[in-house]
């Protein structure tokens, strides 16, 4: 339950004075009833009219995002533009972030409004699976694959055994088990390949969908959202 006027911000329609401005004005209905209480304790599945307009009232959301290249995987930026800028507004609102920090020049992403599950997810010990598709400057063939399997030395850190799989003209698949900080291309240059595009497939049991044209994005199903909170082996939160 949450304060009527608090339910209204946290939703993205407005500061709080403004909220409840329009409350005490008669501009907001809570279940049929025009309410004038600010104050007043709302549940999450109230069906809630703001100058007439229905409003989303979840405040756990799950998204899909074909990310473009030359976004940056972050909430906001002072200079650069996001993957927020493409959701509407009521998405940053009520705290959707993505999950895991994609570079600026991979595509594909996973976003989600639940921090516990973001930060399962990502967590090493959970060993999610992500895979992705690499370009790259030079084929890889047996020997790459046999170095992956084993797991490589990195600078900072050991990086756990990954399956690659060599696919036609300079490209492979590799599926990791964490997720450090650009690890792709570091275990690629430990292989002296570079990375020339790279786009992640799948996360877990959720795969980007086909039929998602690059810039788009879509929530996602309640069958894929189960399936996330199986891999990150929690409950299931309903928004």
């Amino acid at each position: 339950m949450l304060r009527l006027d608090r339910m209204l911000v946290t939703l993205g329609k407005g500061s709080r004075s403004e909220m409840q401005k329009a409350i005490r004005g008669g501009r907001v209905r809570v279940n049929g009833d025009v309410q004038r209480d600010p104050s007043v304790q709302v549940a999450e599945d109230a069906e809630i009219l703001l100058n007439g307009e229905k409003l989303d009232t979840r405040l756990t959301r799950h998204v899909m995002l074909h990310k473009p290249a030359g976004l940056l995987t972050a909430a906001r930026d002072k200079k650069q533009p996001t993957v927020m800028d493409l959701l509407p507004p009521e998405y940053a609102a009520i705290g959707c972030m993505p999950v895991g920090r994609l570079d600026k020049d991979t595509t594909g992403l996973l976003l989600t409004t639940d921090g516990e599950l973001n930060h399962r997810l990502l967590a090493p010990a959970r060993h999610v699976d992500k895979t992705y598709l690499a370009t790259l400057d030079k084929p890889v063939g047996d020997k790459e694959v046999a170095v992956f399997a084993s797991g490589l030395s990195l600078s900072d850190f050991e990086a756990a055994p990954a399956d690659l799989t060599p696919l036609p003209g300079n490209q492979a698949r590799v599926t990791i088990h964490e997720g450090k900080f650009h690890q792709v291309k570091r275990m690629f240059a430990a292989v002296e390949r570079e990375v020339l595009t790279l786009h992640r497939e799948t996360f877990g049991s959720l795969a980007l969908d086909e039929a998602l044209p690059c810039g788009q994005w879509r929530e996602l199903t309640e069958a894929e959202a189960s399936a996330l909170y199986r891999d990150a082996q929690m409950e299931e939160k309903h928004g």
